[in-house]
């Protein structure tokens, strides 16, 4: 498809995840109405579904358009994949999606469940612009005119924007260190990303790396089904209470700083440390968070400690985290020297077309509630000046 046949909006947001909606609701308030559907020809409404209420229902055919293209088959984000133990009473923070709050939760609730249906109803009730599956294959600039239009292209055909906002999160990569001896194991290995049940691991033992959230709660939960060794690279950092909101300005100030000099994000609780709660300190006195340091190299049936001593296990569980999903940028080349993507707040430093939300200091849900804002006020003063 060529740049004439494209699909035309003026910002395409690309996930739909709390980030990707919290930029779709900042479009609409400021006046942005969904792109003319492929379907569609001149003339024709701009959008099925509701009217998106306030300012954007009462603009005519001369305003500013928008569309959302999530790679997911429903709505929900990386909640969606979420394991079903994961409950709303041990999510860590979630926050309210802009304008309509959560409904009432259910401590007991899968979190995959409640917020795959708030993410439904809040998409419904607002009308908002989102087609998916919509895999973006990549993002490219159309011509050397730095106000030019960028080519979006994807698993539905071509796309051309004046901006794009990326909100497209982790949960789609993630990260497998390279270790000595990982393609020798004759146990599973599985990512987080692949977890469903502590069940599935009954009778053996497992092996859990990782020092943050994920490998706590995870080591908490097997714990109580079968026996689990933890092992980290640093000693891990704990708190007696959550942070408050000068501590959490403090930490994501720092993830912001990396950021802001182009170097890799790190995560927001490598600053802020793990917090004790109920749970994991009956996991503590179970012995479950006796900590590891790493294992210098696996083996077929299990793993050689640091000290020398080798140990059986039946299972290997990488809660490594994850990194940021950009491959669709790579023709950009926003990449700089220090391996990340210099950035000026939500803005690409070298790139000011393209928006980064849920990226580094706006990973977290309060984060990626201000940065949808943050990013779509950037984008109507970009398109303003240039005309």
């Amino acid at each position: 498809m060529t740049a004439e046949t494209a699909r035309l909006a003026d910002v395409v947001v690309v996930g739909a995840g709390q980030a990707g909606l919290s930029a779709a609701y900042h479009l609409q308030r400021r006046g942005f109405v969904p792109a003319v559907p492929a379907a569609a020809g001149p003339g024709q409404p701009a959008a099925a579904g509701p009217a998106a209420p306030g300012p954007a229902a009462a603009q005519g055919p001369l305003a500013l358009t928008y569309i959302v293209l999530d790679a997911e088959d429903g709505p929900g984000g990386a909640w969606r994949h979420r394991w079903k133990s994961l409950l709303m009473a041990n999510v860590n923070g979630i926050s309210d999606l802009p304008g309509i709050p959560q409904p009432d939760v259910d401590p007991a609730e899968a979190s995959s469940s409640f917020l795959t249906r708030y993410f439904d109803g809040y998409e419904q009730d607002l009308g908002l612009a989102i087609e998916r599956p919509v895999k973006v294959h990549s993002v490219t600039r159309e011509d050397d005119d730095p106000a030019g239009r960028l080519t979006i292209t994807t698993s539905r055909g071509t796309f051309s924007a004046r901006a794009v906002i990326n909100a497209t999160g982790t949960w789609t990569r993630p990260f497998w260190p390279i270790y000595p001896g990982r393609a020798s194991f004759r146990g599973r290995q599985l990512h987080v990303a692949d977890y469903v049940s502590a069940e599935e691991f009954r009778g053996q033992h497992v092996i859990v790396v990782g020092g943050g959230i994920s490998a706590v709660g995870l080591l908490d939960e097997i714990s109580n089904v079968t026996s689990t060794t933890w092992f980290t690279r640093r000693v891990p950092v704990w708190r007696e209470a959550a942070f408050d909101r000068h501590a959490g300005h403090d930490a994501v100030a720092l993830v912001e700083e990396r950021v802001r000099r182009g170097l890799p994000p790190q995560s927001v609780v490598s600053v802020t440390g793990l917090i004790w709660t109920p749970a994991l300190r009956a996991a503590a006195a179970r012995g479950a968070l006796d900590r590891h340091p790493m294992f210098t190299a696996i083996e077929p049936d299990g793993v050689r400690m640091a000290d020398g001593r080798f140990l059986a296990a039946g299972a290997i569980l990488w809660a490594t985290g994850f990194r940021a999903e950009l491959e669709h940028l790579a023709p950009m080349h926003l990449r700089g020297p220090g391996g990340g993507i210099a950035m000026n707040g939500t803005q690409v430093a070298a790139e000011p077309r393209v928006h980064l939300v849920g990226y580094g200091p706006s990973s977290s849900t309060i984060g990626a509630n201000r940065a949808g804002r943050a990013a779509v006020a950037g984008i109507v003063t970009l398109l303003a000046g240039s005309g």
